[in-house]
């Protein structure tokens, strides 16, 4: 799903940890962090255990230098952000289904219907478009489930596309 290491010095250098998950306390582990290299996913670092302090969101890339960056080289905990997995179909769950875990930019393509009408969003968050390639209304879509498109605030259940909402946090 997503792998990070961090590092205690600049430019990936020093001692550092790698990780695949969730961390509640690094203490013991880092004694600081000036660089980070993101191989995968999208994780958001905290500067005190437990997923407490001041948040630093990190995409896939290299930092190597979180200071000059404005992020604070005291990180201490971290989870990873799941990735947006949805089930979209007919109204109550019922008839056409799809899961989608990426960017779509023809949903009805997908669903092969001209209406969606309900929606499992298992995580993640993802943001609905009124038509195709990410035009017009839109509606966020956090984890739950949606058994009719009023729901999530629409009016219809025409929904063109629909994007991961990854720099929502």
């Amino acid at each position: 799903m997503g792998k990070i290491i961090l590092f205690e010095d600049r430019n990936f250098q020093g001692r550092s940890i790698e990780c695949s998950s969730d961390q509640l306390d690094l203490q013991s582990q880092l004694s600081r962090c000036n660089s980070v290299r993101v191989e995968s996913g999208y994780f958001m670092l905290y500067e005190y255990p437990n997923f407490q302090g001041q948040q630093f969101f990190l995409k896939q890339g290299d930092y190597p230098d979180m200071k000059s960056e404005g992020f604070s080289t005291s990180i201490k905990s971290y989870p990873m952000i799941p990735p947006l997995s949805s089930i979209l179909s007919q109204e109550d769950h019922r008839g056409n289904m799809v899961e989608l875990t990426e960017d779509s930019p023809q949903v009805m393509d997908q669903l092969r219907s001209p209406e969606m009408l309900s929606s499992s969003v298992l995580d993640g968050h993802g943001i609905l478009y009124e038509m195709p390639n990410y035009r017009g209304r839109q509606y966020l879509l956090r984890p739950g489930q949606y058994r009719r498109f009023s729901e999530w605030g629409a009016m219809s259940g025409r929904v063109g596309s629909l994007r991961r909402a990854t720099d929502l946090y």
